[in-house]
């Protein structure tokens, strides 16, 4: 049978029905451990108590006004959002793409209402993802993804991401601001030397740019820190959320600093469904959970468990696995067998992965894996490796 969907993805071949904290059931009722959370969204796992309670509660009253009308909710979490970050204000998107293109028009707006219109140029980094809009394709510049979109939207220069040299080379009297994730995730869980996101603060300070994080694979809990660049002491300016603020609805957030933000008055940018009543009600009982710091405390703990196993692991397996990468519950492998073929045989094997670039399976599981469930998928990622053959000498 003929699918009627657009063929945009090259998905696996099966089909998930039910869920409860770290499992998946198919629909032939096989259950997986899912270290892929829905590519790191579902950071309180399938089906949690709190957040179906918070969205059953709020479907039941009101579902959309729109933001022509105050939402008590937006304003709730926002507040949120701002007492646990540097920020001041918030917009709220449904994506991280749409989080991002409200950093990129907010970053042209900042200088362009303070009379520096020809500040418009944003420096973003090679090996990065920011989304897939005709802007955050360009933002990010991966011609593989740019490829047959042309003409490519023009304002964005790019350095290797953690050359600080070449990206201060880059700034210019034209540039806007330093658009970069705090660990690239799609890129293939790079985390770069603190001394590299340390001088892009540095220098954005120097030459009057803004400093964006894109925390939208990396923030809310997932590196142990709430957000990512807690870990090196960096304050930037702005700053997307995504994926584990909404648990698996779609909820973004641009956080900003009132004075980068300042230009963005009414009508400078909007969404229709963004920060809508259901939304709001899901990512205020999110946040509630893992800002605690017994909660972020754990999420460095089990982190610790599971990095320490994939490194055993590695040890092991050259033939399979070249290196482990990443912190807190954001880590890789990355492969030396094919990519493809490891992430087939987990799945077959029960465990649910994420392929990602530089041939890296990312290991991305709720926030509430506990210390068995990463026992269980330790054996199931060495029965695996065992299983593998090795590389003809």
């Amino acid at each position: 049978m003929t699918s009627a969907v657009m063929p945009t993805y090259a998905r696996a071949p099966v089909a998930f029905v039910s869920g409860e904290g770290c499992r998946l059931v198919d629909t032939e009722g096989r259950r997986y451990l899912d270290f892929g959370a829905g590519i790191a969204v579902c950071g309180l796992g399938h089906a949690h108590p709190k957040l179906v309670a918070a969205l059953t509660e709020q479907a039941g009253r009101l579902w959309h006004t729109s933001n022509l009308y105050q939402i008590e909710g937006q304003e709730k979490v926002a507040a949120k959002l701002a007492a646990l970050s540097f920020g001041d204000v918030v917009f709220f998107g449904n994506s991280g793409a749409e989080a991002n293109e409200c950093a990129i028009k907010l970053a042209r707006k900042y200088h362009s209402s303070a009379g520096r219109p020809e500040r418009w140029r944003i420096l973003a980094f090679e090996g990065s993802f920011h989304g897939r809009t005709l802007a955050t394709l360009a933002a990010a510049g991966n011609p593989k993804n740019l490829e047959d979109f042309g003409p490519v939207v023009p304002g964005f220069d790019h350095a290797p991401y953690g050359d600080l040299d070449r990206a201060e080379a880059l700034v210019g009297p034209d540039t806007a601001a330093i658009l970069v994730e705090p660990i690239q995730g799609e890129g293939g869980i790079r985390v770069p030397d603190p001394e590299f996101l340390k001088g892009l603060r540095a220098l954005a300070d120097r030459l009057g740019v803004l400093l964006m994080f894109d925390e939208v694979q990396c923030g809310l809990g997932r590196t142990g820190r709430l957000f990512a660049h807690e870990r090196i002491g960096v304050v930037p300016d702005v700053m997307s959320l995504a994926k584990t603020l909404g648990g698996g609805l779609p909820v973004a957030a641009c956080v900003a600093t009132s004075k980068a933000a300042s230009g963005m008055t009414a009508g400078s940018h909007a969404s229709t469904f963004g920060g809508n009543l259901l939304a709001m009600a899901v990512a205020a009982a999110v946040l509630d959970i893992i800002a605690e710091p017994a909660f972020l405390a754990s999420v460095a703990r089990k982190g610790e468990k599971l990095a320490a196993g994939l490194d055993g692991l590695v040890a092991r397996h050259r033939h399979v696995f070249e290196s482990r990468r990443g912190v807190g519950l954001m880590l890789g492998l990355r492969c030396a067998a094919p990519q493809a073929e490891v992430v087939e045989r987990l799945r077959s094997a029960g465990l649910l992965v994420v392929p990602a670039q530089d041939q890296v399976v990312r290991l991305l599981p709720p926030l509430i894996v506990d210390e068995q469930e990463i026992d269980e998928a330790l054996l199931i990622l060495e029965s695996v490796a065992r299983a593998m053959p090795a590389k003809a000498a």
